[in-house]
């Protein structure tokens, strides 16, 4: 499926139509299984998919009862900002993301058109029912069918406004687990070379990826206990030159760039700066007022002040009341300061609320 975006994005154009396009795209899946078990995996797999799926698409177009019972659902618009930009993935995305929509609905729809996700996986991710979230997505195409929403990147006066919504579902793209959140990223950075968050989201995610090495076997490795020889040195670099920018001004993906950068520059983890990485919080947690930064603040802090220290200032907020990880933050404080079996309670309390089978066993194995 490591097409799918490119080829849904490319037949969504010529159908005008997301469910047409979806439709045409299963449909040229399909016919590559028996197809190419014949003939063999051509040599551009992608190309062959768009082929067959855009073609499909111009055959129900051209019929005449077709046309007359939709209704446009995707506008293309001759204004677009540059067509040194043509990438009909970014078109989609900005499509998924349109302010008409709500956040899940820009995130669902997301995750189904751009990823290729079934709506039994969306709904996993969102915690709900498959029913429930088919309709939320069907009831998104069809909010963008009645208000007309077009199928185009934005006009250039339109993208601050629309900017951060796209950056948000790049970045949860990613920590799904696809890595082609990386290539939207890129290609948003291309887009809008002075934006210091598209430069910011770039280099957080390259970041990440250059210490997914280190994660051994599929378990989970904290920072402190990975092997830093086999971090991607050459993703860092690239990460590293954007920081600079990415900061100028400093915003919330900017922001969190910075604080990644600092333990990519640490040889070992004993090197860790950790009093800058509080700084950096702090005026993260100021523009960016949130519980889990605050969280996040309070594992630095207890880095420069102490554990003890850090655990008065562990975040009594509802809304993080079923949150993993600040049971299993507080735990770790707690077995820092030898208070055993609040640590082990805490721990059980995290492995209580976590669906992470990774993190499950992370957490059991701290409990033993």
């Amino acid at each position: 499926m490591t097409e799918w975006a490119a080829v849904l994005a490319a037949t969504a154009r010529v159908a005008a139509d997301l469910d047409l396009a979806e439709d045409c795209v299963q449909d040229a899946y399909a016919k590559a299984l028996v197809h190419w078990r014949e003939q063999g995996v051509p040599r551009r797999p992608g190309a062959w998919l768009t082929t067959v799926a855009t073609r499909r698409a111009l055959e129900h177009r051209r019929r005449a009862d077709v046309v007359r019972r939709k209704l446009p659902l995707l506008i293309p618009d001759e204004d677009v900002v540059d067509e040194t930009f043509p990438d009909d993935r970014l078109r989609l995305v900005f499509t998924c993301c349109h302010p008409a929509l709500s956040q899940e609905a820009q995130i669902a729809l997301t995750l189904r058109l751009v990823c290729g996700l079934s709506s039994a996986e969306i709904a996993k991710a969102f915690l709900v029912k498959e029913a429930t979230m088919q309709a939320r997505i069907t009831r998104a195409k069809q909010k963008i069918s009645r208000t007309g929403i077009p199928y185009r990147i934005p006009r250039l006066t339109d993208l601050p406004e629309r900017i951060d919504a796209v950056l948000d579902v790049v970045h949860l793209v990613y920590t799904a687990g696809y890595q082609r959140g990386i290539e939207l990223a890129r290609m948003i950075r291309l887009l809008l070379p002075g934006s210091s968050e598209a430069a910011g989201l770039l280099a957080l995610l390259l970041l990440t990826e250059a210490r997914r090495p280190a994660q051994v076997g599929g378990q989970l490795v904290l920072m402190e206990d990975q092997n830093r020889s086999l971090w991607d040195q050459a993703l860092i670099a690239e990460a590293l030159e954007l920081v600079p920018g990415a900061v100028r001004p400093a915003g919330r993906f900017g922001l969190m760039a910075a604080i990644a950068a600092v333990h990519a520059e640490a040889a070992r983890w004993e090197d860790t700066d950790w009093a800058e990485i509080l700084g950096l919080y702090d005026v993260l947690l100021e523009r960016w007022p949130s519980p889990v930064v605050a969280l996040n603040r309070v594992v630095a802090l207890s880095y420069v002040a102490g554990p003890e220290v850090a655990l008065q200032q562990v975040p009594d907020d509802p809304a993080l009341a079923t949150y993993p990880y600040l049971a299993s933050t507080r735990g770790e404080l707690l077995w820092r300061c030898g208070r055993v079996d609040e640590a082990r309670a805490a721990y059980e309390e995290a492995l209580a609320f976590t669906s992470n089978p990774v993190e499950a066993a992370f957490l059991e194995k701290r409990i033993q």
